[in-house]
């Protein structure tokens, strides 16, 4: 009798502890693919399988990571049609675009997405994550866009950007949220983003070629603002504005086929709240259209009313088919947190080194590497360490095809940018 009650409870002490693992597992895995974007229509088709994780060796932290199917097929049921899908395991983002939908220089597009724990969010400060000040929240959304060309012809395209979206947020606590801590009220944030992009980056893990230049402007508009928190002690503002820029730049030589890039963004914002700040953090390249990565800290482990980010790359061949390379990349910011998220300092650094693997026709790619925050702040000072994966899986190329890494007619420019 006591045997077969030990083994019940193990079997529940077994269950509930899979339940923990798989929610914050999907918790991690979801909340972040709403972050993927694209600033036009893509006009190459992809089948990828992206996945990334980081894993902190001090403290604790939210699981960070992601893992999606992204496909993008042009001509999708007419020619004048592009597809656009982003699927993770509990989340869903899509887009159907109309090419030349407003005229000849001008598409439209209308998109689609939702799911469980797109919205959550992990309140750390301090080198600390609050698991009693975080909660999980959950999501649905409709958007249109408009992107247009100003310089058909022409060997880098100017793009103009207008989107709006109706986003629906609802709320829960969590195992670990604090019974007193009041969440913020659900409701739905009408968003407007707009911008002008000269250039582009590819949706692949380091991609050969690419350079852009970018200015942007997002309005938040929320039905449903005020305070929460225990006795009030934050607010939701009623409307948010973030304005942001970007300047990146990455070229393979063409000998020795290193590859360098550099990516620049800054940016400021009014009335920002914890929702919607800037957050910085985390080495996962793939996990926003600008990701805000810091290597070595936890994945959005600082919240910034305004800010500017270099982050640099480099990889060197180290084996003769060149399949084989060493990736080393550092990070460098300074930030004014938001208000009620300070920490001691307004600079803060990372480095990481890594190895990574590119198959024959680069059906596939995986990095496994070490990361460093220099000025992390932990519980033995200053100083962190963590180690990441990497993998990019192009389902196209194992049907035969070949992967173009670089977009006919977009990056063809880099001749005339290096006077070829």
């Amino acid at each position: 009798m006591k045997r077969t009650r030990l083994r019940r409870r193990q079997d529940s002490l077994m269950k509930l502890a899979m339940r923990w693992l798989l929610h914050r597992a999907l918790t991690g895995l979801a909340l972040l693919l709403p972050a993927i974007g694209f600033a036009q229509i893509d006009p190459v088709k992809r089948d990828l399988i992206q996945f990334g994780y980081n894993q902190p060796l001090e403290g604790r932290a939210p699981v960070a990571g992601y893992a999606y199917y992204y496909h993008n097929q042009p001509d999708f049921l007419r020619t004048n049609l592009t597809l656009r899908l982003a699927l993770a395991p509990v989340y869903l983002d899509s887009e159907l675009g109309f090419n030349h939908g407003l005229g000849p220089n001008t598409d439209f597009a209308i998109g689609a997405a939702g799911g469980g724990f797109a919205d959550s969010y992990n309140e750390i400060r301090g080198g600390k994550w609050k698991e009693e000040e975080s909660f999980d929240g959950h999501g649905a959304e409709l958007s249109t866009s408009i992107y247009h060309l100003f310089n058909p012809g022409d060997l880098i395209p100017l793009n103009f950007v207008v989107r709006g979206a109706a986003h629906v947020s609802v709320y829960d606590g969590n195992d670990n949220t604090a019974p007193s801590f009041e969440l913020p009220d659900d409701g739905t944030t009408f968003n407007l983003r707009t911008g002008l992009r000269w250039g582009g980056v590819e949706p692949t893990l380091f991609p050969a070629l690419a350079m852009e230049l970018s200015a942007w402007y997002e309005g938040e508009f929320r039905t449903s603002s005020g305070a929460y928190g225990f006795n009030g002690d934050r607010d939701t503002e009623a409307a948010t504005h973030l304005f942001w820029g970007a300047a990146a730049l990455s070229y393979t030589l063409p000998e020795s086929k290193q590859n360098f890039f550099v990516r620049l963004v800054a940016g400021t914002s009014v009335k920002a709240d914890r929702l919607s700040a800037f957050r910085l953090g985390g080495f996962l390249p793939l996990v926003a259209e600008y990701p805000l990565s810091l290597p070595g800290y936890y994945f959005q482990e600082f919240s910034a009313r305004q800010f500017a980010l270099v982050n640099a790359s480099y990889l060197v061949p180290i084996a003769p088919d060149q399949r084989w390379n060493l990736q080393f990349n550092a990070a460098t910011a300074t930030m004014d947190y938001l208000s009620g998220t300070e920490q001691a300092g307004n600079w803060v650094s990372g480095v990481g080194a890594g190895i990574l693997y590119r198959s024959p026709s680069d059906k596939f790619k995986f990095i496994v590497s070490y990361a460093y925050g220099i000025d992390a702040i932990r519980s033995e000072g200053r100083g962190a360490n963590s180690i990441g994966f990497l993998f990019q899986m192009d389902l196209d190329t194992l049907h035969g095809s070949s992967f173009t890494a670089t977009q006919p007619g977009r990056w063809r420019g880099w001749n005339w940018l290096l006077g070829r």
